[in-house]
Protein backbone atom coordinates (compact mmCIF):
# COMPACT_ATOMS: atom_id res chain seq x y z
CA UNK A 1 0.00 0.00 0.00
CA UNK A 2 1.49 3.16 -1.07
CA UNK A 3 2.02 5.80 1.82
CA UNK A 4 0.88 9.69 1.34
CA UNK A 5 4.35 11.05 0.62
CA UNK A 6 4.53 8.28 -1.97
CA UNK A 7 1.30 9.18 -3.71
CA UNK A 8 2.01 13.71 -3.74
CA UNK A 9 5.92 12.23 -5.36
CA UNK A 10 3.94 10.60 -8.40
CA UNK A 11 1.28 13.60 -8.38
CA UNK A 12 4.06 16.09 -8.57
CA UNK A 13 6.48 14.43 -11.20
CA UNK A 14 3.14 13.95 -13.43
CA UNK A 15 2.05 17.35 -13.35
CA UNK A 16 6.30 18.44 -14.14
CA UNK A 17 5.84 15.73 -17.46
CA UNK A 18 2.68 17.31 -18.35
CA UNK A 19 4.41 20.90 -17.77
CA UNK A 20 7.34 19.70 -19.88
CA UNK A 21 5.09 18.53 -22.48
CA UNK A 22 3.47 22.17 -22.74
CA UNK A 23 7.02 24.09 -22.85
CA UNK A 24 8.05 21.97 -25.73
CA UNK A 25 4.97 22.34 -28.12
CA UNK A 26 5.26 25.95 -27.46
CA UNK A 27 8.67 26.06 -28.84
CA UNK A 28 7.61 23.81 -31.71
CA UNK A 29 4.97 26.12 -32.84
CA UNK A 30 6.20 29.63 -34.28
CA UNK A 31 3.16 31.35 -33.60
CA UNK A 32 4.44 34.74 -35.36
CA UNK A 33 4.57 33.81 -38.68
CA UNK A 34 0.57 32.84 -38.56
CA UNK A 35 -0.12 36.00 -37.98
CA UNK A 36 -1.28 38.07 -41.16
CA UNK A 37 1.21 40.33 -42.60
CA UNK A 38 -0.25 43.00 -41.97
CA UNK A 39 -0.06 42.53 -38.13
CA UNK A 40 3.38 41.68 -38.49
CA UNK A 41 3.90 44.79 -40.57
CA UNK A 42 2.92 46.84 -37.62
CA UNK A 43 5.28 45.08 -35.48
CA UNK A 44 8.46 45.48 -37.92
CA UNK A 45 7.47 48.80 -37.80
CA UNK A 46 8.38 49.52 -34.53
CA UNK A 47 11.99 48.08 -34.75
CA UNK A 48 14.78 50.16 -36.21
CA UNK A 49 15.36 49.40 -39.91
CA UNK A 50 18.27 47.46 -39.26
CA UNK A 51 16.46 44.99 -37.09
CA UNK A 52 13.78 44.50 -39.54
CA UNK A 53 16.40 43.98 -41.66
CA UNK A 54 17.93 40.94 -39.80
CA UNK A 55 14.07 38.98 -39.62
CA UNK A 56 14.58 38.44 -43.90
CA UNK A 57 17.28 35.99 -43.12
CA UNK A 58 14.65 33.64 -41.37
CA UNK A 59 13.27 32.43 -43.99
CA UNK A 60 11.53 33.25 -48.02
CA UNK A 61 8.22 34.61 -46.09
CA UNK A 62 9.79 36.90 -43.81
CA UNK A 63 12.11 38.41 -46.62
CA UNK A 64 8.82 39.26 -48.33
CA UNK A 65 7.36 40.82 -45.43
CA UNK A 66 10.78 42.84 -45.13
CA UNK A 67 10.14 43.81 -48.97
CA UNK A 68 6.88 45.22 -48.73
CA UNK A 69 7.37 47.31 -45.36
CA UNK A 70 5.00 50.33 -46.34
CA UNK A 71 7.64 52.51 -44.61
CA UNK A 72 11.31 52.65 -44.75
CA UNK A 73 12.88 54.81 -42.20
CA UNK A 74 16.65 55.08 -43.18
CA UNK A 75 17.70 57.46 -40.41
CA UNK A 76 17.03 55.03 -37.56
CA UNK A 77 20.44 53.76 -39.07
CA UNK A 78 22.14 56.95 -38.70
CA UNK A 79 24.45 56.74 -35.64
CA UNK A 80 24.48 59.33 -33.80
CA UNK A 81 28.07 59.90 -33.91
CA UNK A 82 27.75 60.20 -37.71
CA UNK A 83 23.87 60.67 -38.53
CA UNK A 84 25.36 61.40 -42.25
CA UNK A 85 26.92 57.45 -42.00
CA UNK A 86 24.02 55.54 -44.83
CA UNK A 87 24.93 55.75 -47.63
CA UNK A 88 22.47 56.59 -50.83
CA UNK A 89 23.94 52.96 -52.20
CA UNK A 90 22.57 51.14 -49.45
CA UNK A 91 19.00 52.93 -49.79
CA UNK A 92 19.03 52.41 -53.46
CA UNK A 93 19.92 48.08 -52.75
CA UNK A 94 17.18 48.00 -50.72
CA UNK A 95 14.16 50.07 -53.01
CA UNK A 96 15.72 47.77 -56.27
CA UNK A 97 15.24 44.54 -54.57
CA UNK A 98 11.43 45.73 -53.67
CA UNK A 99 11.30 45.94 -57.72
CA UNK A 100 8.13 43.28 -58.24
CA UNK A 101 4.47 44.35 -58.47
CA UNK A 102 3.46 43.17 -55.29
CA UNK A 103 6.07 45.25 -53.53
CA UNK A 104 4.70 48.67 -55.05
CA UNK A 105 3.42 50.01 -51.60
CA UNK A 106 5.60 52.24 -50.50
CA UNK A 107 3.75 54.52 -48.31
CA UNK A 108 6.69 56.41 -46.69
CA UNK A 109 10.67 56.97 -47.41
CA UNK A 110 12.34 58.79 -45.04
CA UNK A 111 16.48 59.20 -45.20
CA UNK A 112 19.52 61.20 -44.04
CA UNK A 113 22.84 61.53 -46.40
CA UNK A 114 25.44 62.99 -48.22
CA UNK A 115 24.83 62.26 -52.09
CA UNK A 116 25.24 63.20 -55.77
CA UNK A 117 22.55 64.54 -57.50
CA UNK A 118 22.73 61.52 -60.17
CA UNK A 119 21.96 59.26 -57.10
CA UNK A 120 19.46 61.57 -55.52
CA UNK A 121 17.77 61.58 -59.04
CA UNK A 122 17.74 57.94 -59.51
CA UNK A 123 16.65 57.22 -55.66
CA UNK A 124 13.73 59.35 -56.25
CA UNK A 125 12.64 57.91 -60.03
CA UNK A 126 12.76 54.21 -57.88
CA UNK A 127 10.93 55.76 -54.75
CA UNK A 128 7.82 57.20 -57.42
CA UNK A 129 8.07 53.90 -59.26
CA UNK A 130 6.97 52.26 -56.22
CA UNK A 131 4.56 54.77 -56.23
CA UNK A 132 5.58 56.21 -52.84
CA UNK A 133 2.82 58.62 -51.13
CA UNK A 134 5.27 60.36 -47.96
CA UNK A 135 8.83 61.20 -48.87
CA UNK A 136 11.35 63.22 -46.49
CA UNK A 137 14.81 63.93 -47.89
CA UNK A 138 17.70 65.86 -46.27
CA UNK A 139 20.94 65.50 -48.06
CA UNK A 140 24.08 67.60 -48.59
CA UNK A 141 25.52 67.52 -51.93
CA UNK A 142 28.61 69.48 -53.08
CA UNK A 143 27.11 71.51 -55.31
CA UNK A 144 23.78 73.44 -56.03
CA UNK A 145 21.00 71.05 -57.74
CA UNK A 146 18.25 71.19 -59.55
CA UNK A 147 14.42 70.31 -58.24
CA UNK A 148 14.91 66.49 -58.77
CA UNK A 149 11.98 66.29 -61.72
CA UNK A 150 10.55 62.78 -61.07
CA UNK A 151 9.18 64.33 -57.63
CA UNK A 152 7.15 67.06 -60.17
CA UNK A 153 5.80 63.51 -62.49
CA UNK A 154 4.61 61.72 -59.17
CA UNK A 155 0.98 61.21 -58.96
CA UNK A 156 0.57 59.29 -55.91
CA UNK A 157 3.03 61.77 -53.90
CA UNK A 158 0.93 63.25 -50.91
CA UNK A 159 3.70 64.86 -48.79
CA UNK A 160 7.31 66.03 -49.66
CA UNK A 161 9.88 67.45 -47.56
CA UNK A 162 12.90 68.37 -48.82
CA UNK A 163 15.65 69.97 -47.13
CA UNK A 164 19.45 70.58 -48.25
CA UNK A 165 22.05 70.77 -45.39
CA UNK A 166 24.60 72.32 -47.80
CA UNK A 167 25.02 74.06 -50.04
CA UNK A 168 20.74 73.99 -51.19
CA UNK A 169 18.87 73.58 -54.17
CA UNK A 170 16.95 75.48 -57.21
CA UNK A 171 13.25 75.50 -57.58
CA UNK A 172 12.29 74.48 -61.01
CA UNK A 173 10.37 77.51 -63.18
CA UNK A 174 6.35 77.97 -62.43
CA UNK A 175 5.71 76.94 -65.99
CA UNK A 176 7.26 73.38 -65.70
CA UNK A 177 5.25 71.82 -62.59
CA UNK A 178 1.73 72.88 -64.33
CA UNK A 179 0.08 69.31 -64.40
CA UNK A 180 2.41 68.34 -61.61
CA UNK A 181 1.67 68.17 -57.67
CA UNK A 182 -1.74 67.34 -58.31
CA UNK A 183 -2.37 65.20 -54.96
CA UNK A 184 0.14 67.11 -52.95
CA UNK A 185 -1.51 67.95 -49.38
CA UNK A 186 2.02 68.69 -47.72
CA UNK A 187 4.82 70.95 -48.61
CA UNK A 188 7.85 71.44 -46.74
CA UNK A 189 11.65 73.19 -48.62
CA UNK A 190 14.15 74.13 -47.05
CA UNK A 191 17.32 76.05 -47.91
CA UNK A 192 16.14 77.03 -51.07
CA UNK A 193 18.30 78.87 -53.37
CA UNK A 194 16.52 81.84 -55.55
CA UNK A 195 18.95 84.91 -56.18
CA UNK A 196 19.29 86.81 -59.33
CA UNK A 197 17.22 84.25 -62.03
CA UNK A 198 14.37 84.28 -60.26
CA UNK A 199 13.86 86.38 -56.94
CA UNK A 200 10.28 86.48 -56.78
CA UNK A 201 7.79 83.76 -56.67
CA UNK A 202 4.67 85.44 -57.74
CA UNK A 203 2.88 82.67 -59.62
CA UNK A 204 4.17 79.69 -58.50
CA UNK A 205 2.21 78.53 -55.41
CA UNK A 206 -1.20 78.84 -56.83
CA UNK A 207 -4.42 76.34 -57.57
CA UNK A 208 -3.20 75.57 -60.82
CA UNK A 209 0.19 74.08 -59.62
CA UNK A 210 -0.97 72.86 -56.34
CA UNK A 211 -5.02 72.36 -56.21
CA UNK A 212 -5.04 70.07 -52.80
CA UNK A 213 -2.65 71.97 -51.28
CA UNK A 214 -3.47 72.30 -47.11
CA UNK A 215 0.33 72.81 -45.44
CA UNK A 216 2.98 74.72 -46.95
CA UNK A 217 6.55 74.97 -45.04
CA UNK A 218 9.42 77.53 -46.73
CA UNK A 219 12.49 77.71 -44.63
CA UNK A 220 15.64 79.61 -45.81
CA UNK A 221 14.82 80.83 -49.47
CA UNK A 222 18.08 82.75 -50.14
CA UNK A 223 17.57 85.74 -52.83
CA UNK A 224 13.71 85.72 -52.73
CA UNK A 225 12.32 89.22 -53.00
CA UNK A 226 9.00 88.66 -53.09
CA UNK A 227 6.22 86.17 -52.58
CA UNK A 228 2.73 85.36 -53.46
CA UNK A 229 0.91 82.06 -51.79
CA UNK A 230 -2.69 81.48 -52.82
CA UNK A 231 -4.08 77.97 -52.90
CA UNK A 232 -7.60 77.71 -52.09
CA UNK A 233 -7.42 74.94 -49.41
CA UNK A 234 -4.46 75.87 -48.00
CA UNK A 235 -4.92 75.70 -43.97
CA UNK A 236 -1.35 76.10 -42.45
CA UNK A 237 1.62 78.29 -43.71
CA UNK A 238 4.91 78.90 -42.18
CA UNK A 239 7.54 81.09 -44.19
CA UNK A 240 10.93 81.43 -42.12
CA UNK A 241 14.81 82.87 -42.57
CA UNK A 242 14.03 84.61 -45.85
CA UNK A 243 16.23 87.44 -44.83
CA UNK A 244 16.13 89.55 -48.16
CA UNK A 245 12.12 89.47 -48.42
CA UNK A 246 10.67 92.83 -49.65
CA UNK A 247 6.92 91.71 -50.30
CA UNK A 248 4.65 89.18 -48.84
CA UNK A 249 1.10 88.05 -49.69
CA UNK A 250 -0.63 85.70 -48.72
CA UNK A 251 -4.28 85.02 -49.46
CA UNK A 252 -7.07 81.90 -49.07
CA UNK A 253 -10.10 81.36 -47.36
CA UNK A 254 -9.24 78.45 -45.85
CA UNK A 255 -6.33 79.42 -44.27
CA UNK A 256 -5.85 79.06 -40.53
CA UNK A 257 -2.39 79.52 -39.44
CA UNK A 258 -0.42 81.31 -40.55
CA UNK A 259 3.11 82.08 -39.03
CA UNK A 260 6.30 84.38 -40.51
CA UNK A 261 9.58 84.06 -38.69
CA UNK A 262 12.86 85.97 -39.42
CA UNK A 263 12.43 88.01 -42.39
CA UNK A 264 12.48 91.27 -43.79
CA UNK A 265 15.83 92.09 -42.73
CA UNK A 266 16.92 93.92 -45.79
CA UNK A 267 16.20 97.37 -46.01
CA UNK A 268 13.61 98.19 -48.24
CA UNK A 269 11.64 101.46 -48.75
CA UNK A 270 8.87 99.95 -50.53
CA UNK A 271 8.62 96.82 -48.33
CA UNK A 272 4.54 95.23 -48.05
CA UNK A 273 2.63 93.32 -46.27
CA UNK A 274 -0.78 91.73 -48.37
CA UNK A 275 -3.10 89.76 -45.91
CA UNK A 276 -6.32 88.12 -47.37
CA UNK A 277 -7.41 85.22 -45.10
CA UNK A 278 -10.68 85.67 -43.46
CA UNK A 279 -10.98 82.40 -41.31
CA UNK A 280 -7.42 82.81 -40.00
CA UNK A 281 -7.24 81.22 -36.19
CA UNK A 282 -3.37 81.74 -35.86
CA UNK A 283 -0.91 84.51 -36.27
CA UNK A 284 2.65 84.17 -35.67
CA UNK A 285 4.86 87.80 -36.75
CA UNK A 286 8.25 86.69 -35.34
CA UNK A 287 11.43 88.49 -35.26
CA UNK A 288 10.28 90.14 -38.34
CA UNK A 289 11.58 93.93 -39.20
CA UNK A 290 8.36 96.16 -39.71
CA UNK A 291 7.87 96.95 -43.09
CA UNK A 292 6.78 99.74 -44.82
CA UNK A 293 2.98 99.21 -45.16
CA UNK A 294 0.64 96.34 -44.34
CA UNK A 295 -2.61 95.33 -46.05
CA UNK A 296 -5.57 93.26 -44.63
CA UNK A 297 -7.89 92.73 -47.16
CA UNK A 298 -10.51 91.17 -45.20
CA UNK A 299 -11.19 91.62 -41.35
CA UNK A 300 -9.72 88.64 -39.41
CA UNK A 301 -12.78 88.02 -37.30
CA UNK A 302 -12.41 83.96 -36.40
CA UNK A 303 -8.58 85.18 -34.57
CA UNK A 304 -7.77 83.59 -31.47
CA UNK A 305 -3.96 83.79 -31.42
CA UNK A 306 -1.70 86.67 -32.13
CA UNK A 307 2.09 86.88 -31.50
CA UNK A 308 3.76 90.05 -32.70
CA UNK A 309 7.85 90.51 -32.32
CA UNK A 310 9.28 93.18 -34.82
CA UNK A 311 12.43 95.54 -34.93
CA UNK A 312 12.98 98.47 -36.83
CA UNK A 313 16.05 98.75 -38.98
CA UNK A 314 16.28 102.75 -39.87
CA UNK A 315 14.98 105.28 -37.47
CA UNK A 316 12.03 107.00 -39.91
CA UNK A 317 9.75 105.70 -36.70
CA UNK A 318 6.79 107.71 -38.24
CA UNK A 319 5.87 105.19 -41.04
CA UNK A 320 7.25 102.29 -38.61
CA UNK A 321 4.96 103.19 -35.90
CA UNK A 322 2.34 103.63 -38.71
CA UNK A 323 2.70 100.42 -39.77
CA UNK A 324 2.93 98.76 -36.93
CA UNK A 325 -0.32 100.36 -35.40
CA UNK A 326 -2.00 99.00 -38.94
CA UNK A 327 -0.42 95.83 -38.24
CA UNK A 328 -2.21 95.47 -34.62
CA UNK A 329 -5.49 96.71 -35.73
CA UNK A 330 -6.15 94.38 -37.99
CA UNK A 331 -5.51 91.81 -35.15
CA UNK A 332 -7.99 93.77 -33.23
CA UNK A 333 -10.46 90.80 -33.19
CA UNK A 334 -7.91 88.46 -31.26
CA UNK A 335 -8.93 86.85 -28.31
CA UNK A 336 -5.01 86.64 -27.25
CA UNK A 337 -2.09 88.98 -28.09
CA UNK A 338 1.50 88.54 -27.25
CA UNK A 339 3.82 91.41 -27.56
CA UNK A 340 7.42 91.57 -27.99
CA UNK A 341 9.64 94.02 -26.53
CA UNK A 342 10.82 96.11 -29.67
CA UNK A 343 6.82 96.54 -30.36
CA UNK A 344 6.17 98.16 -27.52
CA UNK A 345 9.26 100.45 -27.72
CA UNK A 346 8.31 101.75 -31.37
CA UNK A 347 4.59 102.16 -30.23
CA UNK A 348 6.20 104.27 -27.44
CA UNK A 349 8.21 106.68 -29.62
CA UNK A 350 7.34 110.34 -29.38
CA UNK A 351 5.63 109.28 -32.76
CA UNK A 352 3.67 106.55 -31.52
CA UNK A 353 -0.41 106.66 -32.58
CA UNK A 354 -1.49 105.19 -29.27
CA UNK A 355 -1.41 108.63 -27.27
CA UNK A 356 -4.66 109.68 -29.89
CA UNK A 357 -5.88 106.65 -30.74
CA UNK A 358 -6.50 102.86 -29.16
CA UNK A 359 -6.78 99.75 -30.77
CA UNK A 360 -9.89 98.31 -31.07
CA UNK A 361 -9.47 95.09 -28.64
CA UNK A 362 -12.63 95.03 -27.43
CA UNK A 363 -12.72 90.59 -28.12
CA UNK A 364 -9.38 90.22 -25.59
CA UNK A 365 -8.94 88.18 -23.03
CA UNK A 366 -5.28 87.33 -22.92
CA UNK A 367 -2.32 89.86 -23.29
CA UNK A 368 1.60 89.51 -22.76
CA UNK A 369 3.53 92.50 -22.87
CA UNK A 370 7.27 92.23 -23.32
CA UNK A 371 8.90 95.52 -22.31
CA UNK A 372 11.95 96.84 -20.50
CA UNK A 373 8.69 98.82 -18.44
CA UNK A 374 10.49 102.41 -18.20
CA UNK A 375 9.43 105.70 -17.98
CA UNK A 376 8.79 106.79 -21.18
CA UNK A 377 6.39 103.90 -22.37
CA UNK A 378 3.65 103.99 -19.36
CA UNK A 379 1.90 105.90 -20.84
CA UNK A 380 1.96 103.23 -23.72
CA UNK A 381 1.20 100.41 -21.27
CA UNK A 382 -2.29 102.67 -20.20
CA UNK A 383 -3.22 102.95 -23.66
CA UNK A 384 -2.58 99.28 -24.30
CA UNK A 385 -4.83 98.17 -21.13
CA UNK A 386 -7.57 101.23 -22.06
CA UNK A 387 -8.00 99.12 -25.71
CA UNK A 388 -8.54 95.72 -23.82
CA UNK A 389 -11.76 96.48 -21.44
CA UNK A 390 -12.68 92.58 -21.70
CA UNK A 391 -8.98 91.87 -20.45
CA UNK A 392 -9.05 88.82 -17.98
CA UNK A 393 -5.61 87.99 -17.94
CA UNK A 394 -2.21 90.43 -18.15
CA UNK A 395 1.37 89.21 -18.09
CA UNK A 396 3.99 91.45 -17.85
CA UNK A 397 7.35 90.21 -18.80
CA UNK A 398 9.94 92.77 -17.70
CA UNK A 399 13.34 92.90 -19.14
CA UNK A 400 16.54 93.73 -17.12
CA UNK A 401 19.05 95.25 -18.53
CA UNK A 402 21.45 97.94 -17.80
CA UNK A 403 19.66 100.40 -20.57
CA UNK A 404 16.82 100.20 -18.65
CA UNK A 405 15.88 103.27 -16.48
CA UNK A 406 14.86 101.36 -13.11
CA UNK A 407 14.65 103.56 -9.75
CA UNK A 408 14.61 101.84 -6.23
CA UNK A 409 11.05 102.34 -4.52
CA UNK A 410 11.03 104.74 -1.81
CA UNK A 411 11.23 103.77 1.35
CA UNK A 412 8.36 105.28 2.70
CA UNK A 413 6.24 103.02 0.62
CA UNK A 414 2.78 104.07 1.53
CA UNK A 415 3.98 107.83 -0.10
CA UNK A 416 0.90 108.51 -2.49
CA UNK A 417 2.50 111.77 -3.66
CA UNK A 418 5.20 109.40 -5.87
CA UNK A 419 4.68 110.87 -9.64
CA UNK A 420 4.04 107.69 -11.09
CA UNK A 421 1.01 106.58 -8.67
CA UNK A 422 -0.57 109.43 -9.47
CA UNK A 423 0.11 109.18 -13.30
CA UNK A 424 -1.71 105.81 -12.61
CA UNK A 425 -4.30 107.08 -10.13
CA UNK A 426 -5.17 109.55 -12.92
CA UNK A 427 -6.40 106.95 -15.26
CA UNK A 428 -8.60 105.06 -13.03
CA UNK A 429 -11.69 106.66 -14.53
CA UNK A 430 -10.46 105.95 -18.24
CA UNK A 431 -9.27 102.18 -17.10
CA UNK A 432 -12.64 101.67 -15.36
CA UNK A 433 -14.04 98.61 -17.54
CA UNK A 434 -10.10 97.21 -17.83
CA UNK A 435 -10.19 97.09 -14.25
CA UNK A 436 -13.90 95.78 -13.49
CA UNK A 437 -12.61 92.67 -15.50
CA UNK A 438 -8.74 91.90 -14.80
CA UNK A 439 -9.17 88.81 -12.34
CA UNK A 440 -5.07 87.29 -13.31
CA UNK A 441 -2.15 89.46 -13.52
CA UNK A 442 1.74 88.04 -13.60
CA UNK A 443 5.03 89.90 -13.87
CA UNK A 444 8.22 88.24 -14.77
CA UNK A 445 11.17 89.90 -14.09
CA UNK A 446 9.62 91.70 -10.40
CA UNK A 447 12.37 93.72 -8.73
CA UNK A 448 10.40 96.27 -6.69
CA UNK A 449 11.61 98.97 -8.60
CA UNK A 450 9.56 102.28 -8.85
CA UNK A 451 7.40 101.25 -12.06
CA UNK A 452 6.42 97.77 -11.41
CA UNK A 453 5.55 98.82 -7.36
CA UNK A 454 3.39 102.21 -8.75
CA UNK A 455 1.56 99.74 -11.23
CA UNK A 456 1.13 96.72 -9.05
CA UNK A 457 -0.03 98.78 -6.05
CA UNK A 458 -2.66 100.68 -9.04
CA UNK A 459 -4.36 97.32 -9.67
CA UNK A 460 -4.31 96.20 -6.32
CA UNK A 461 -6.22 99.77 -5.12
CA UNK A 462 -8.45 99.39 -8.15
CA UNK A 463 -9.16 95.80 -9.59
CA UNK A 464 -12.49 95.14 -8.72
CA UNK A 465 -12.62 91.77 -10.51
CA UNK A 466 -8.71 90.79 -9.29
CA UNK A 467 -8.57 87.38 -7.82
CA UNK A 468 -4.40 86.77 -7.93
CA UNK A 469 -1.51 88.60 -8.60
CA UNK A 470 1.89 86.35 -8.90
CA UNK A 471 4.99 88.27 -8.93
CA UNK A 472 8.17 86.44 -10.24
CA UNK A 473 11.44 87.88 -9.12
CA UNK A 474 14.31 87.25 -11.54
CA UNK A 475 17.16 86.93 -9.01
CA UNK A 476 17.70 86.83 -5.12
CA UNK A 477 17.29 89.76 -3.66
CA UNK A 478 20.34 90.67 -0.75
CA UNK A 479 18.08 92.92 1.23
CA UNK A 480 15.79 90.33 2.86
CA UNK A 481 14.37 92.80 5.22
CA UNK A 482 13.26 95.10 2.37
CA UNK A 483 11.66 92.90 0.42
CA UNK A 484 9.77 91.36 3.41
CA UNK A 485 8.71 95.05 4.22
CA UNK A 486 7.65 95.42 0.83
CA UNK A 487 5.58 91.91 0.69
CA UNK A 488 3.60 92.89 3.62
CA UNK A 489 2.68 96.22 2.66
CA UNK A 490 1.67 95.11 -1.23
CA UNK A 491 -0.43 91.94 0.95
CA UNK A 492 -2.41 95.01 3.19
CA UNK A 493 -3.33 97.40 -0.26
CA UNK A 494 -5.03 93.99 -1.69
CA UNK A 495 -6.53 93.31 2.41
CA UNK A 496 -7.78 96.77 2.17
CA UNK A 497 -9.38 96.76 -0.97
CA UNK A 498 -9.32 94.19 -3.56
CA UNK A 499 -9.34 90.88 -1.52
CA UNK A 500 -6.62 89.20 -4.21
CA UNK A 501 -4.34 86.97 -3.44
CA UNK A 502 -0.53 87.82 -3.84
CA UNK A 503 1.79 85.00 -4.43
CA UNK A 504 5.93 85.86 -4.53
CA UNK A 505 8.21 83.57 -6.63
Amino acid sequence: METRSVKRKKKKKKEEEANWFSVEEIIKVDRISNLPDSLIHQILLLLPLKSAAQTSLLSKRWRSLFLSLPDLDFTSINDLKNPKSISSNSIYKVLSLRNHRDFNNLRSLRFRAPITFTSLNSLIRLAVTHQVQDLDIEVTTKDYFNFPRWIVTSQDLRALKLRSSHPGFRLPPSSSILGGFQKLTSLSLSLVILHNHQPCLSDFFTDPSFPLLEKLNLESCFGLKELKVSCRLLQEFSLKNSLQLEGLEVSGNKLQKLKVESCFHSYSEKSFVKINTPNLRTFLWNSNAVTTSVHFLDKLVCLRKAFVKVFWLHQDLNSQTQSLFTLLSGLCNSYKLQLGNQSVEILSSKKGLLKNHLLPFHNMRFLELQTRFSRHNVQTLSCLFKSCPMLNILTLKIINDQTSERRQWDKDLWNMSNSEIQYWESQTYELEAFLNHLEFVEIHGFLECENEMSLAIFLLRHGKALIKMTLRSSFLCRDSLRRQMIRSQLTGFSMASSKAKISFH
